[in-house]
């Protein structure tokens, strides 16, 4: 089965790959080597930094896929910076050695590597510095990422907390600079236990070199990298990670990056932990098809709305082509989120979403039509208040003056805190809601005066 499986990609495509495997006693695949002329032509140009990540299979094989890195890889793609797929026969020494120097023989270009990221799991350091004696070893920033969000979620932190800690790591992610590391590193010490401290490894982010390596990156630079970073992922453990067969697993991985050469795939993703786990949408989707489909909306958007409101929405919508975003889809709610805070959209007309230029004009926000885009849908009449159809506007000047004012921002702002503050007072124990009900109760008292019973 897996001779016959494998055998097909060297019989389909039109510039074989380099394909080495051994197969065992039981016709099971022992050690697999797979790397297409693309890929070591893409190793070739950029051998400078060399990313590994891991994936595990339920019956204990380990994929090591090696991705290119640094400031001149600039690749679209989910796997365009994927270089060199890997099983060794045993994740020890010898099976990590012999990986390593096939990988050497067929690419020269393997001496001019000087930085290997790794994952903090990676516990053969020796191995990889006695093969690759010239280059420095170092955890990638992803990884250490991804590892803090697993920790946090491991600990069962409160809600808010929680909350509070996802969201610094992100935007520290995001912007690495040493003073924003230190505030993260002060934070983790005054939110996590002492005695659970040491699990978070939070001394890492104290670590200048890790962070050198990532930091040349603007924050929207960042952002699309670990929004890459975490698609691939995902698609690996989705074809290798989930599949018992490694052989049907590396099948399949092998068949859908030649099936998406040169594409780029739209996706949905979900970054709470409950979806973290959930089938991922590689659907392909060429920027031929991404361009018509902003076009419609566009012309969408001139036809039914009038012209301040084309011209305001016309705004947010260039955002959206500009931008990379996230769709991730819940029974009735979107998720959307483009290189900023994620806000909620209610796709049913008339469409609505929590963020301010939203809430504000109620008119069609990037958000909403990020997820127009997605869904390759245009615009509908039902989705715009009557106030904002066409013939029914005045000019866009008095639309701004007379709707957005010093009063509607304290409003939007209040009413954004009482939604969470409501949100976590439903979701708390009895006893967590009367102490916090009590809290409330004093600060409105001593705003108002004890004498007023206010409501709450």
């Amino acid at each position: 089965m897996a001779l016959t499986m494998l055998n097909e990609f060297l019989i389909e495509d039109p510039n074989p790959p380099m394909l080495l495997y051994q197969v065992s006693k039981t016709a099971q695949l022992d050690t697999l080597n797979y790397q297409s002329c693309f890929m070591q032509g893409v190793f070739a140009h950029f051998p400078e930094i060399l990313f590994i990540h891991r994936t595990y299979n339920p019956t204990g094989k380990v994929l090591y896929t090696f991705l290119v890195d640094g400031p001149r890889v600039q690749l679209e793609g989910h796997l365009a910076r994927a270089v060199y797929f890997a099983i060794p026969a045993k994740e020890d020494a010898e099976g990590l050695a012999q990986m390593f120097q096939v990988f050497k023989k067929f690419n020269p270009a393997w001496e001019r590597v000087c930085t290997i990221l790794v994952d903090p799991h990676f516990l053969l350091l020796p191995t990889l510095a006695m093969e690759f004696p010239a280059a420095e070893v170092l955890l990638s920033a992803f990884h250490i990422c991804k590892f803090l969000q697993g920790r946090f979620y491991q600990l069962s932190l409160e809600q808010p907390v929680e909350r509070v800690l996802l969201s610094a790591l992100q935007s520290t992610m995001c912007s690495a600079t040493a003073g924003n590391l230190r505030k993260l590193y002060t934070l983790l010490s005054s939110c996590i236990p002492p005695a659970r401290l040491p699990e978070l490894h939070s001394h890492w982010l104290l670590n200048d070199r890790i962070w050198l390596a990532h930091r040349w990156r603007s924050r929207a630079e960042s952002s699309r990298y670990f929004q890459g970073l975490e698609v691939t992922t995902r698609v690996l453990s989705q074809f290798f990670g989930t599949t018992p067969c490694v052989e049907q697993g590396m099948a399949s991985l092998l068949r859908y990056m030649q099936q998406n050469a040169g594409d780029e795939a739209s996706f949905s993703l979900g970054l709470s932990p409950q979806n973290s786990h959930a089938p991922l949408d590689v659907s392909p989707e060429s920027p031929k098809v991404e361009r018509l489909v902003e076009a419609r909306i566009q012309h969408s958007l001139n036809a039914i709305c009038t012209g301040p409101a084309a011209q305001l929405c016309l705004g947010e919508l260039a955002v959206v082509q500009k931008s990379v975003h996230l769709v991730g889809s819940g029974s009735e709610k979107v998720n959307i989120q483009i290189l900023e805070d994620t806000h909620r959209v209610q796709p049913q007309p008339p469409a609505s979403c929590s963020c301010y230029f939203h809430q504000a004009f109620h008119l069609p926000c990037r958000h909403i039509l990020a997820m127009l885009s997605a869904r390759h849908q245009v615009l509908q009449p039902d989705m715009l208040p009557a106030q904002w159809t066409a013939g029914c506007a005045a000019s866009l000047d008095n639309i701004l003056g007379s709707k957005w004012s010093e009063t509607l921002d304290k409003h939007l702002a209040v009413a954004l805190l009482t939604e969470e503050v409501g949100q976590l007072l439903q979701h708390c124990s009895q006893e967590e809601f009367e102490r916090r009900y009590s809290t409330l109760r004093e600060l409105a008292d001593s705003w108002i005066g004890p004498y007023e019973q206010v409501q709450l």
